[in-house]
């Protein structure tokens, strides 16, 4: 079996979410099968099973008088690009909607069933029309026409599946829930601070870790660290601000908190992995989830999680067992949280442990790795029996 993935996002660039799962379900999956990795930027290797080729946009498409455009039509043109280099694979499996055009036409141009993964939806991103202008209909539209016309969808949550269905004309047997997972190997406790001291943070601090973007809902934390108890620091990590404007929205509001340290900047995955083990809780804040990776990397280093009930940490995050749950966009909900596992230490380490147990218990990579290549058979075999599989 060969399967070709097309993302975005691949190591080194990896940005969110997305480009975690690509990663380490290719690295997964490469023990079983052949898999071939179209991504966006400079690259060309090959290492254990995985055939990687990058892909750059047209410099034409950067050369207009609207610059909100500009990201949307580069995309299509990477598209266009990644096409154009024949597909000789079994299955063709998309992530997010910048590589739904190129899986589109991969099963139109080649004859081989189309799967897609979606780890968030357009049409619950509106404040994305601030950052794409009218080329957020385009990536909407890139969106729908991807999982109208896959033979198979994959939501991380059943939260997303629900949103799935409601948003878009997908039948609800095509739906297939496989979470997200996490490398238990890479992250857990570990016992060093030389990050910590490079970037002066004391010993006490609440870490986030995220995008840029409204979505994640940094923002409110910010508001919050004035109710939370003193001398406790607020570590927030983040990189590729979805606009100008929100990453100078947020420099603001940092400058006028001074116990907040913002490292704007992507480190290495051991940096994160020595904050995440040093920090006295992990918050993610955000008002819209489909999954919530980063709650997985925090619970897998023992450290406690305070987290808005929203969409998939609904199903990684358990309240009062592994972390503490608060309405979205609720600043004070969420330093009345946090603070009760600063006073709380016990009942901290207690969700630490937890939190430990249950990503090992349920959300392992060879786990997912097995139900995805279950449900590439079951996709394979259906595109037989229908007359269209050409071998």
């Amino acid at each position: 079996m060969k399967i070709t993935f097309i993302s975005r996002e691949y190591p080194p660039h990896v940005y969110g979410g997305a480009g975690v799962h690509v990663d380490f379900l290719t690295r997964e999956l490469a023990k079983k099968m052949k898999i071939e990795v179209r991504c966006f930027g400079d690259r060309q290797d090959s290492s254990e099973n995985i055939m990687v080729k990058g892909y750059r946009a047209w410099t034409r498409m950067w050369e207009g008088s609207e610059p909100r455009f500009n990201p949307t039509l580069g995309t299509f043109s990477q598209d266009l690009s990644i096409i154009r280099d024949t597909i000789d694979s079994d299955i063709v499996h998309t992530h997010t909607w910048y590589a739904a055009f190129a899986g589109y036409l991969a099963k139109i141009l080649y004859d081989i069933p189309l799967v897609v993964t979606v780890h968030s939806l357009e049409p619950l991103r509106p404040w994305k029309k601030e950052q794409l202008g009218n080329s957020y209909r385009l990536s909407t539209w890139a969106e729908k026409l991807a999982l109208e016309n896959a033979n198979r969808v994959i939501a991380v949550s059943n939260h997303s599946k629900e949103d799935i269905l409601t948003y878009f004309n997908v039948k609800r047997e095509s739906v297939s829930v496989i979470h997200n997972g996490i490398d238990l190997d890479l992250y857990k406790p570990v016992d060093i601070d030389s990050t910590r001291k490079a970037f002066n943070i004391g010993k006490d601090y609440i870490l986030f870790v995220g995008r840029t973007s409204r979505q994640k809902g940094m923002i409110h934390l910010i508001d919050a660290v004035k109710w939370i108890n003193e001398g406790v620091q607020c570590v927030c990590c983040t990189s590729a601000p979805d606009t100008k404007e929100i990453e100078e929205e947020i420099s603001k509001k940092v400058n006028e908190q001074p116990r907040v340290i913002w490292i704007n900047s992507l480190l290495h995955v051991e940096q994160y992995v020595e904050l995440y083990s040093n920090a006295r809780a992990f918050v993610c804040p955000s008002v819209y989830e489909p999954f919530g990776i980063i709650n997985l990397e925090s619970m897998a280093c023992k450290t406690p999680v305070v987290a808005s009930a929203v969409g998939g940490i609904l199903e990684t995050v358990v309240d009062a067992e592994t972390g503490l749950l608060v309405e979205p966009g609720n600043p004070r909900m969420i330093a009345v949280a946090v603070n009760k596992l600063l006073d709380n230490p016990r009942m901290a380490e207690e969700f630490g442990n937890n939190g430990r147990k249950r990503v090992e218990s349920f959300f392992s990579w060879t786990s997912i790795a097995e139900k995805t290549e279950k449900l590439y058979i079951e996709v394979i075999n259906e595109w037989k029996k229908r007359g269209e599989y050409q071998s």
